[in-house]
């Protein structure tokens, strides 16, 4: 999606802004013995209340509002019975749809006591992320993205997943620009235009380079090899001025 008009923007800026208070929301309830379907609820009851729909239940079918991936998931865990511990690494991934736009955060959050590594994963997964987002404007490449992120995770000792990428959004959970690598692509020649909206979400991890399907469901995606892994997401508008960010809570 090309942003063309203020209406487009602010439908933007209010799907963007659910989507973040949702994921603020189910971070700040976290804690160990709660089931990831009571922390999935949380998600879901926010979304309601403001008139939006779950984007993965909408597109996919998906069972679950979001998406809730623990340690040695890596993405698109499925609400369910498994109890969260302490020391647990946890994902979540919400995206939503309202008035015919979308929009689709994420970030990684530990069960305290957490281990120093981890807590080093963290930190840095949102430095990966403002890395990318920092190499966002009118007219950059969008291999610029993946660039600066492969730098980072280099200096720093880390790998990133390379098959689950970035995306383009807006009038559609998942559309142009598709795969925004998140990692170095030497064929990547797309260039970033102006009112472009799309995702940047690298996947920051300790030794994994690919997410894989397991056998358990036909959704949940595991680090492979097995190795801590945290994602951090924000949907944005490409401007003249640079990014302009959509999923903070305000």
């Amino acid at each position: 999606m090309t942003v063309s008009n203020d209406d487009e923007l602010q439908a933007l800026q209010e799907i963007g802004r659910i989507v973040a208070q949702a994921l603020a929301m189910m971070g700040k309830a976290l804690e160990p013995g709660m089931t990831t379907a009571e922390l999935d609820a949380i998600g879901r009851a926010h979304l309601e209340r403001a008139g939006a729909r779950s984007a993965p239940e909408l597109c996919y079918d998906f069972p679950g509002a979001t998406c809730i991936s623990i340690n040695e998931e890596v993405a698109h865990g499925i609400p369910g019975p498994r109890r969260i511990l302490a020391g647990d690494l946890v994902n979540i991934d919400v995206s939503a749809e309202k008035n015919g736009f979308y929009s689709d955060t994420g970030a990684s959050f530990l069960v305290p006591p957490a281990k120093p590594k981890l807590e080093r994963l963290c930190r840095d997964g949102k430095r990966a992320l403002w890395a990318g987002i920092g190499q966002v404007g009118v007219g950059k490449p969008l291999a610029g993205i993946g660039d600066a992120v492969g730098r980072f995770a280099q200096k720093n000792g880390y790998t990133l997943v390379r098959n689950l990428a970035s995306h383009g959004i807006g009038r559609a959970l998942h559309e142009e620009p598709t795969e925004i690598a998140t990692w170095p692509d030497k064929r990547e020649r797309r260039r970033i235009t102006n009112g472009l909206v799309f995702t940047v979400e690298p996947f920051l991890s300790l030794g994994a380079d690919w997410a894989e399907q397991g056998d358990d469901d036909p959704w949940t995606l595991y680090s492979e090899p097995r190795a801590p892994t945290v994602q951090y997401e924000h949907t944005l508008v490409a401007t003249a001025r640079g990014p302009l960010v959509l999923t903070l809570p305000g």
